[in-house]
């Protein structure tokens, strides 16, 4: 993958925009929502390992894949595994039971931001206490469905009490941060703010008031490239962008 030709795309200033931008959504939020300085993921799905390194070199740690033989591609690439020693690798797609010990053989493997099932904690629970043999929990998100459509994975909103309830009680080597939900594509902002992110927030509301957690402690992961800002505006702890730090993806044919 280390061999595939890079256009020439300007990573650093793709980097430094899309911060800027954040702080700038940061400083607009409501006083009364959490001030916690949200992690940016940078999805580097279908781009080369050069671009990897280039937003590495930046000062970016945290990198977010879709697909599992992809992430583990460039997880064990030679030049990633010189060069970006902190590097954390988040999930971000669909996981199938198939595929986790794949997976979780990554080096620096940080988090599934994708958990959308009891069964999937019950199998990465007994899974990464094999892999990983009592290290560290492992960092997980529940996904939640917040659109309700039918070709997005996540639970129903109204489940997000009992999953997460769950995981904090039958899943010892996973670690709760949050909640994530990928969102209706191409809403139109100009209606006002993103129902999606609306109903996560409220998600979190209601499993923070359930279970008696410290809301500062639990994250949302929501906002990608074309509404991040938005995203981080109403409380995003965690956003994922790709194309507006690593350029435009190709269609899909």
């Amino acid at each position: 993958m280390s061999d595939v030709k890079t256009p020439e795309i300007d990573v650093m200033q793709g980097l430094k925009t899309v911060l800027t931008q954040i702080e700038a959504a940061v400083a607009r939020r409501s006083k009364d929502l959490p001030q916690r300085t949200p992690t940016l993921v940078a999805v580097s799905k279908i781009k080369p390992v050069p671009l990897i390194i280039q937003a590495y070199d930046a000062g970016q740690r945290d990198f977010g894949e879709n697909y599992v033989n992809e992430l583990v591609e460039k997880a064990t690439d030679s030049q990633i595994i010189e060069k970006c020693k902190d590097i954390k690798w988040h999930f971000i797609g669909h996981l199938q039971s198939n595929k986790i010990n794949k997976l979780l053989s990554a080096p620096r493997l940080y988090m599934i931001q994708t958990v959308d099932s009891k069964k999937l904690a019950d199998s990465l629970n007994k899974q990464w206490t094999k892999v990983r043999n009592g290290e560290e929990m492992l960092n997980i998100m529940v996904q939640v469905n917040t659109s309700g459509e039918e070709a997005k994975s996540g639970i129903e909103p109204f489940e997000s009490v009992t999953m997460v309830e769950y995981v904090l009680k039958n899943c010892p080597s996973l670690k709760f941060n949050g909640l994530m939900t990928i969102g209706q594509y191409d809403y139109d902002m100009s209606l006002g703010p993103n129902p999606d992110f609306l109903k996560l927030i409220e998600c979190r509301k209601e499993v923070c008031e359930k279970l008696k957690l410290d809301i500062n402690e639990v994250e949302i992961s929501m906002g990608m490239s074309c509404d991040f800002e938005q995203a981080v505006e109403l409380g995003a702890t965690t956003v994922r962008v790709g194309s507006n730090i690593f350029g435009a993806r190709p269609p899909k044919n």
